[in-house]
């Protein structure tokens, strides 16, 4: 049985509930999701994908020094 990881789908249904909850993506925000591609301990390309659409729907207002650090993490999984 092909048991391929979801967990893309929920990050996606996250960052969205993220997004639309107050406009932004906050740096804790932004670790939840990451939270869910880790859980299995490995982060798969449709998790990378999601991790990376997400980022480059940040936007200049968002990108605080705190949540350039975090993208910078993030950047080092994908």
């Amino acid at each position: 049985m092909n048991k391929d990881s979801r967990d893309y789908l929920e990050m996606s249904f996250r960052s969205i509930d993220c997004f639309t909850n107050d406009g932004k993506l906050l740096p804790d925000e932004l670790q939840s999701i990451v939270d869910i591609a880790l859980r299995d301990g490995i982060v798969d390309a449709n998790e990378k994908r999601v991790l990376s659409s997400i980022i480059s729907k940040l936007t200049p207002s968002e990108l605080t020094p705190a949540m350039q650090a975090k993208v910078a993490e993030v950047k080092k999984l994908l």
